[in-house]
């Protein structure tokens, strides 16, 4: 039988079940060579299951917890409350109290304990529940310790500790609750060390949090702290706070809160002896368990007592490489519109296609840009490029490269290349082959990638097994010369050079800001806003048709089409669908990431949209839409060039203008297609795939196709070779992407995992405004739509679009606003593109706009200036 209690020596790494996150540091603490932990002994979650192992009433409660949703509070707070009562009341078994009184005999009756929860579900790797729990100091005699010890069962079930395990997806029925009963310390100062810092995430700095008194004044919020920051064994920072008051132990137990004497107040709490011998003990820590810990300390006597230590679960993983050189890496989701992380198979089919230095972190890939800010030459270039698209990126790096230190500048036998000079696997800057203003180039590229995915199609229908697997990673060799085809780049590198001087000059001789972003609205070939207006034309189809209408508002099965022919017009519905289908199926919100549903194999997904164009927009919207925007954008070429012949050498000036212009419309569109042809191609590869895990399912080599998702391409390759996996892997997999779904990627982060932030340079903005990148002009006033997922899109004509990101899977949105809000984005990311196309007003790289903005609140987009306005 399980032990009832264990003292911290006698905890085993493996007992978890047993003693709770909190109760297993502490036995691996107080092995420590060096490290002071106070006694104590853990109450096992035995005990606790032995005190409610006959409850009904308590079963029942847990039970109907169990189906509530976050969201239903009333519900959760009534139950909680209930449960919180029957642990409250709850007799203890007497084993368990004879337990407790045996190691109070040996540490000694008469002292005062600490009595502190210690869940199952509690300082783990991915999520810490700190202060989920209850803890009680300084408490005196067997009786009181035994009552204190029901009121941490108790607080199993606070609502904080219940709404943390829902958000988190802990199971209530599943969690159990060990007590860890402590020798008190009685400190003449204690409380928190980070061994990396929790506000840049760097792990070389660690940050020092210090008060009079007990460390419960800290961690409640009673008192401010000093803070310390230690660099590599030296104190780099010390701010002083002002301590007014303490929090100290009574003899007769409990505890009191004091006044400092004036005198002490502004007075280091450590010397820096201490604080240096502090960072030791914690880098010691930290050592041995692997990761970077949050520590409760305490000094009492000239001895620090550690009392707690868990990981750090909020900081970012840093991308790793095998030396131990100072590295700077950019996130590639901020470029492409995608900051989910994406699976296994998803990153290294990203990895296999990209030509780029990149390394994985926290499920999101990142290039290593630490060559080029090591070479002068290639430096501003790179600086400056990424910043037109991204002043963030710029102001971050810009602080980066203003640490001369940490990277070291290449001998000059070693330059970078220079971004815009030919080199391979670096896409050019500057357009390499001089191109006119033909749009014959454009059709014949599309021509050339739809010929080669058709015979793409063709050729991997004969193949399976370890012969797929070779053939996909020969014909991402031919997606790679599709990719960087120096033509194809040269062709919208043209337009938005082209862009960027007809920009620069209407602004200088006709004071026109932004000019471009109307002449870029509705230009031919670009295949993702194509891809919105025709979706329009498919609610057209269906428009005429009532019983069609009233079937998909109720349709939930993901067979609807199917079922479309049993109605009139129902036919015509499924072929307008299924056409739209063949065009854009493979298409989806996080499309990068090979392993997300396609529009082709869940067409329920495009429902709402469809049911939003009929609701929204007459017949035949789409083709007038796109005609407007044509119209605008010709008038408007019209009236600059008259204006600009009757300058000083206007003839010449129209004359540049125009060719400039020609190059925009003509180009500009088939920025999108590349990227087109890649999600294409990706399609086939899975579809290929995914018949394969059909044959592993069948050999009870995996449990289901998507399996195969959360393993590398390499890995599947052996899998699909031997037959063999161990089932294990997937299921950390599947944990690792869990904790990977809530953490925020940064933009920019160093080797020491350092999060370099950037900030908008800007003075007199408006009142309640917030700061972001103007990408398409105009100026709109609407109701904010905060949306997270695009199957939640619930939009109505003139709403305005807010969001963490929008890649092309959003676009069959874009038609029905009236303008655009994302976090993350730069001037020619997809939504940007598309924005200006549809000539939407749009403001990107809004840092936290869907926790500023709510949604239904009426907000003003300055899309020229590049701010948003909280009405």
């Amino acid at each position: 039988m399980s032990a009832l209690a264990l003292g911290f020596q006698e905890i085993h790494k493996d007992q978890l079940l047993l003693v709770g996150g909190k109760g297993l540091h502490l036995g691996e603490l107080a092995k420590m060579q060096g490290i002071h932990v106070p006694e104590g002994f853990c109450v096992t979650t035995v005990g606790f299951q032995k005190a409610i192992a006959h409850n009904e009433t308590y079963r029942a409660l847990l039970d109907q917890l169990a189906m509530l949703k976050g969201e239903e509070r009333e519900q959760i707070d009534e139950i909680s409350r209930k449960i919180r009562q029957i642990l409250r009341e709850v007799e203890i078994p007497a084993d368990v109290a004879e337990a407790v009184a045996h190691y109070l005999t040996q540490l000694g009756e008469e002292h005062a304990y600490a009595i502190r929860s210690s869940a199952t579900a509690e300082d783990l790797p991915y999520a810490s529940f700190a202060g989920q729990q209850d803890t009680y100091l300084n408490v005196i005699g067997v009786e009181a310790i035994l009552e204190h010890i029901r009121k941490c069962w108790a607080s199993l079930f606070t609502e904080r500790a219940v709404i943390y395990r829902m958000q988190n997806g802990f199971d209530h029925r599943q969690v159990s609750l060990s007590v860890i009963v402590q020798r008190m310390v009685f400190p003449q100062v204690s409380g928190i060390l980070f061994t990396a810092d929790p506000i840049t995430s760097n792990r070389k700095l660690l940050s020092i949090d210090a008060s009079f008194g007990l460390g419960e004044a800290l961690v409640s919020g009673v008192v401010s702290a000093d803070c310390y920051k230690v660099l590599e064994g030296e104190v780099v920072e010390r701010r002083i706070a002002a301590k007014k008051l303490a929090i100290y132990g009574r003899k007769e137990g409990g505890t009191v809160t004091q006044e400092i004497d004036p005198a002490l107040q502004k007075t280091q709490t450590l010397s820096d002896q201490q604080i240096l011998q502090l960072a030791r003990i914690g880098r010691q820590i930290e050592a041995s368990f692997g990761s970077p810990q949050d520590i409760e300390w305490c000094l009492a006597d000239d001895t620090f007592s550690i009392v707690q230590s868990r990981p750090i679960t909020t900081l970012y993983p840093i991308p790793e490489v095998n030396d131990q050189e100072n590295h700077v890496y950019i996130s590639v989701g901020h470029q492409q519109m995608m900051t989910d992380p994406i699976k296994p198979l998803g990153l290294s089919f990203f990895l296999l296609t990209t030509r780029a230095p990149m390394r994985t972190a926290g499920g999101r890939l990142f290039v290593d840009i630490t060559n080029m800010l090591a070479s002068p030459d290639s430096r501003q270039v790179m600086v400056d490029t990424l910043g037109k698209s991204d002043p963030l990126l710029k102001d971050a790096l810009t602080t980066i490269i203003g640490r001369e230190d940490f990277i070291q500048a290449l001998p000059d036998d070693k330059k970078a290349p220079v971004p815009g000079k030919s080199q391979k696997g670096m896409p050019p800057v500057g357009p390499q082959i001089p191109i006119e203003s033909d749009p014959a180039i454009v059709a014949d590229l599309m021509k050339r990638s739809q010929a080669s995915i058709e015979e793409l199609k063709r050729s991997i229908q004969a193949k399976s097994g370890p012969d797929l697997l070779d053939f996909i990673r020969e014909d991402i060799e031919q997606l790679k010369k599709i990719l960087f085809d120096p033509q194809s780049t040269a062709v919208f590198m043209t337009a938005m050079n082209a862009s960027a001087w007809v920009n620069e000059n209407l602004y200088e001789w006709l004071g026109e800001k932004n000019a471009a972003d109307t002449l870029s609205q509705s230009v031919p070939n670009n295949i993702t806003s194509e891809m919105g207006l025709a979706l329009m034309d498919v609610a057209d189809v269906i428009r005429p048709f009532p019983e069609v209408i009233a079937f998909l508002q109720h349709g939930k099965s993901d067979r609807f089409l199917e079922a479309l022919a049993e109605f009139e017009g129902g036919q015509k519905a499924r072929d307008a669908i299924s056409s739209y289908l063949q065009q854009y199926g493979m298409r989806c919100a996080g499309e990068i990431d090979i392993t997300r549903t396609r529009w082709i194999e869940k067409p329920l997904t495009l429902v709402p949209l469809i049911l939003s164009n009929i609701k929204n927009f007459e017949p035949n919207a789409g083709k007038q839409k796109f005609e407007q925007g044509r119209q605008e954008a010709l008038e408007k070429e019209q009236e600059w060039l008259e204006r600009l012949r009757t300058l000083p050498d206007g003839e010449q000036k129209a004359e540049e203008t125009k060719q400039m212009i020609d190059r925009i419309r003509n180009f500009i569109g088939y920025r999108e297609y590349p990227k087109y042809g890649m999600i294409h191609r990706y399609l086939v590869y899975k579809q290929a795939l995914l018949k394969e895990a059909e044959q592993l399912v069948k050999a009870g080599v995996i449990h289901e196709r998507e399996d195969i998702y959360y393993l590398s391409f390499d890995e599947l390759h052996e899998v699909v070779r031997t037959n063999e996996l161990d089932d294990r892997m997937i299921s950390k997999r599947k944990d690792d992407y869990k904790f990977f779904e809530i953490l925020t990627p940064p933009r920019v982060i160093t080797s020491d995992g350092e999060i370099i932030t950037g900030a908008y340079k800007r003075e007199n903005l408006p009142d309640k405004a917030i700061a972001g990148l103007p990408v398409s002009s105009g100026v709109i006033e609407g109701r904010a739509r905060v949306i997270l997922r695009m199957e939640d899109a619930n939009l109505e004509e003139g709403d305005i679009l807010v969001t963490t990101f929008t890649d092309p899977g959003w676009t069959p949105l874009f038609v029905s606003i009236k303008g655009l809000v994302t976090e993350v984005g730069g001037l020619m990311t997809h939504g940007a593109v598309i924005a200006r196309e549809y000539g939407l007003p749009a403001v990107v790289g809004v840092e936290n706009a869907t926790r500023l903005i709510k949604d239904g609140q009426r907000i003003r987009v300055h899309g020229t200036e590049g701010y948003i306005e909280l009405l």
